[in-house]
């Protein structure tokens, strides 16, 4: 079953460098009141770091109330 898990995970890291490395033109996105231009593929990265920056601090905010 770990063998498993690690063959999903690397599937799906493989899946996400394949992609970002695919979006490199730039884009240009607005917060608020700033626009930032960058490439596509920073952008992606981002999202997928806060992402996971989320998911850890909930796991581990969850995993604490027990």
């Amino acid at each position: 079953m770990k063998r498993m898990k690690l063959i999903v995970a690397l599937l799906a890291v493989l899946l996400v460098v394949i992609v970002i490395l695919q979006n490199t033109q730039p884009v240009a996105t607005r917060l608020l009141f700033i626009t930032v231009t960058m490439p596509n593929a920073v952008l992606i990265g981002l999202s997928l770091l806060i992402g996971v920056a989320a998911g850890i601090l909930i796991a581990l905010t969850l995993s604490g109330k027990r």
